[in-house]
């Protein structure tokens, strides 16, 4: 997928893991590439795990969680 936008890889589908954002049209969840990154495993461990994966399906999981993460918090005093 050469040229291709990192987050371009997140597809979200309704009849797909519940319509949890996935990575390629596959079904594995954004959630469970953070999930195991932040148990602590390897870029390269995921990608042995998980042969259909390439190496920007990681780093699209991980712009698309920092995109989630930028909204403003309101807080009420």
């Amino acid at each position: 997928m050469p040229g291709m936008n990192l987050l371009e890889r997140i597809t979200v589908e309704p009849d797909k893991c519940g319509g949890r954002p996935c990575i390629r049209g596959l079904r594995i969840r954004v959630t469970d590439i953070l999930g195991m990154l932040a148990e602590g495993v390897s870029h390269d461990q995921i990608l042995r795990d998980f042969p259909y994966l390439e190496a920007d399906d990681i780093k699209a999981a991980l712009a698309y969680a920092a995109r989630q993460a930028d909204h403003a918090v309101l807080q009420q005093s």
